[in-house]
């Protein structure tokens, strides 16, 4: 176990985009004036063209065919889609309860929207297929997931933590999230029969792009709080206790996620796209999201904390678990 643990550690040690981020944060706190908005590099301006950029490449990965090949699993994916935008949200009540005195209130707002995220796509499929789970179900959950969230996600922040200071109205708020996240999707895979060979082709490139315009985007939110003064006010502490709490999401999600899987009689593989997509949330919607839904909260840094953590965590944890998963006969 500790031998499995220590091999995780050194993959996670030499992950360029772990590392990516945290040398966004630092140097965020070291120039923070450069990338605020209205700084001198003008982040603001790529935002919109970074993730527009993110869902076109989205779109251009997703298979047709496996998302229609795991059509038919319906009562996995009403699992699936119950754990992530019904069961995940109510965890929030407790959590928040349990962690008031230590957790600040923008902070706290950040693990809300951790919870009402949606899956991601990238890593529930790849953790399924390494554990020899239902791929095909997994990639349908997964992209129905990130669909649904363009308008849960918005709807879920209104409803659970109300009107947010210069957030728009809600329906503005889906339709610009439909605009800029939905839309580059649907272009995405309009163009996959045209696009795809060569994306293919120069995929240790391409499949790289998304993960720099999410690098931007975390440095453009962290310069932002710096600059309104995120550790004057909070300290370096607020570091641990971001990455506690979203260690106990997780812990809580996975044990909830599969006790309900065995409880239901799932067969393994479905279990184990049950577990997989259920406790998953994702980065690479969920900072982009962040930018339109807080845009102008002065602790945009601090929102997307916990979803930086959890990300980590998530694949550091399903990992382990999907070579478990992969030993049994």
């Amino acid at each position: 176990m500790f031998a499995t643990i220590t091999k995780h550690l050194r993959r996670l040690a030499r992950d360029w985009f772990l590392i990516g981020m945290l040398s966004a944060v630092v140097l965020a706190s070291l120039f923070p004036d450069a990338g605020r908005s209205g700084g001198w590099l003008h982040m603001e301006n790529l935002v919109d063209i970074g993730v527009g950029l993110v869902f076109f490449l989205h779109g251009l990965t997703i298979s047709t065919s496996s998302f229609k090949a795991g059509l038919m699993r319906w009562p996995v994916h009403m699992v699936v889609q119950v754990l992530t935008f019904a069961i995940f949200p109510l965890l929030f009540f407790p959590f928040s309860k349990a962690f008031a005195p230590i957790v600040p209130p923008a902070l706290m707002l950040g693990f809300l929207y951790l919870c009402v995220l949606p899956s991601t796509i990238t890593s529930s499929v790849a953790m399924t297929g390494m554990a020899r789970g239902n791929v095909p179900a997994a990639i349908f959950n997964a992209t129905l997931s990130s669909l649904l969230g363009i308008a849960l996600t918005p709807l879920l922040v209104g409803l659970l933590a109300g009107a947010q200071p210069g957030q728009p109205p809600l329906f503005d708020t889906i339709v610009s999230i439909a605009r800029v996240l939905l839309l580059p999707l649907l272009v995405g895979q309009l163009a996959r029969p045209l696009l795809f060979r060569w994306f293919n082709r120069y995929k240790a490139v391409t499949g790289k792009l998304d993960k720099f315009v999410i690098l931007m985007l975390v440095f453009a939110a962290f310069c932002d709080s710096v600059a309104a003064g995120l550790w004057r006010d909070h300290g370096r502490s607020i570091i641990f206790v971001t990455l506690f709490g979203a260690a106990v999401l997780l812990a809580v999600v996975l044990t909830l996620s599969t006790w309900l899987a065995r409880r239901l009689g799932f067969a393994k593989e479905d279990e184990i796209t049950i577990v997989f997509c259920g406790s998953k949330k994702t980065l690479a919607s969920g900072v982009p999201m962040a930018a339109l839904l807080f845009g102008s909260h002065p602790s945009l840094g601090l929102i997307v904390l916990p979803i930086m953590f959890y990300h980590q965590l998530q694949l550091f944890v399903c990992s382990m678990l999907a070579e478990r998963y992969a030993r049994r006969a």
